[in-house]
């Protein structure tokens, strides 16, 4: 049964599209049910189901963490320290610590490991910029991101470790994909099912990741 809005009075037309696709998705209805923060939870959960990415005692770092769903997910299949990352304010989680800075700043590798308590086990990123309509000016932008997330997982990672980016459909990011599988020994892409059918979102999934020879 399709949610209509009672009103639409002093609502821009995008965000009568925004509300209106929130209320019919089943995802977002079962989300709010089972207590994540988030839809994008069920990404996490669905691309764990497939990859096996939280191993249990993992050390696990969240790019991009606002509003907190995927380290709540993380701590649930049994992470024993989660870091988060965002440039906006995140509630606080048991089991988690959330630091609200920018990845760009060069200490943040540094400081990210000593939060960790050691080298990570997962880097995941579902950061993404604020989309322009304009489809090569976005995937410009988010490659930058994902980039940005490579080279600090390149730093924090533990030997065997892996790394979830997002990227958007559009061939942009072949670069970073070879420069992935120069360090992993497996690098893949995936949609999972809890991403929109209309969104270009896709997640490379890397895995056994290879320390640079000395």
């Amino acid at each position: 049964m399709t949610v209509r809005l009672r009103t639409a009075r002093g609502r821009s037309t995008s965000s009568q599209r925004w509300l209106a696709r929130q209320l019919n998705d089943p995802y977002v209805a079962a989300a709010r049910t089972a207590g994540w923060r988030s839809r994008a939870a069920f990404k996490l959960i669905e691309l764990d189901d497939r990859f096996r990415l939280i191993r249990r005692g993992a050390r696990v770092l969240d790019l991009g963490a606002a509003p907190g769903g995927w380290a709540q997910v993380a701590l649930a299949r049994g992470a024993a320290q989660v870091v988060g990352v965002d440039l906006l304010p995140i509630e606080p989680l048991a089991g988690a610590v959330f630091v609200e800075d920018d990845l760009a700043d060069p200490a943040m590798p540094a400081r990210l490991a000593a939060l960790l308590g050691g080298a990570a086990d997962l880097v995941l990123s579902d950061m993404a910029p604020r989309t322009t309509g304009h489809a090569a000016t976005d995937h410009v932008r988010i490659v930058a991101l994902a980039e940005l997330a490579f080279d600090l997982a390149q730093q924090v990672l533990a030997p065997g470790g892996a790394f979830v980016t997002k990227v958007f459909q559009g061939g942009s990011e072949r670069d970073l994909l070879a420069a992935l599988k120069q360090r992993f020994t497996a690098v893949r892409h995936a949609k999972p099912p809890a991403s929109r059918k209309e969104s270009s979102e896709l997640y490379v999934v890397a895995t056994g990741f290879r320390a640079a020879a000395p």
